[in-house]
């Protein structure tokens, strides 16, 4: 019974800190955005974003962060044979990664509240989806226990990267053609 709940708790801080990462990097592009705006525009917006990113990220992200660290190596210790199975050191690299990728949008965010840009919208926007990304092959490998089909996984998530590159400049084609 104990292990249910853990694992529930784990999985909703999963929840909770992709939302984070998702809507941080999209803040992230929003402050790029308005530092580009004239001064009084500027002056109106920069003050709000930086607020909405510093309550998320403080609030949301990195607390959601740390409990799913927490609660998934005690969901670990009950299944503690899957550190034998290969499909749980892939699962683990790629979590790994997510943690690599929260560190560098960290970085990313105290650069922003200083009013320093480092990349363009354009940019964020692609890095925005190298979290998705990262889901899918957490999801994936967790769900179906198996290295082999990891292949195939590698396969759709090349496919997904493709097309999310795909719809991200088709995107900006529409946003840049409604803005004329």
């Amino acid at each position: 019974m104990e292990f249910e709940y853990v694992k529930s708790l784990h999985i909703i801080f999963v929840v909770t800190w992709f939302a984070g990462l998702f809507y941080i990097v999209r803040l992230f592009i929003y402050q790029t955005e308005a530092m580009e705006r004239p001064e009084a525009e500027r002056a109106i917006l920069k003050p709000q974003l930086d607020l909405m990113a510093r309550r998320l990220w403080n609030i949301i992200t990195w607390p959601s962060a740390i409990l799913t660290l927490i609660f998934g190596t005690w969901v670990l210790t009950y299944r503690w044979g899957y550190m034998q199975l290969g499909f749980m050191h892939a699962k683990l690299a790629f979590v790994f990664l997510l943690y690599v990728y929260h560190f560098f949008c960290h970085v990313l965010y105290k650069e922003l509240q200083k009013g320093k840009t480092r990349w363009s919208s354009n940019q964020l926007r692609l890095w925005n989806e190298a979290s998705t990304l990262l889901l899918f092959a957490i999801v994936f490998l967790i769900v179906l226990k198996n290295t082999l089909s990891m292949v195939w996984g590698l396969v759709g998530l090349i496919g997904l990267a493709i097309s999310l590159m795909i719809a991200i400049r088709l995107y900006k084609k529409y946003r840049t053609k409604n803005e004329n």
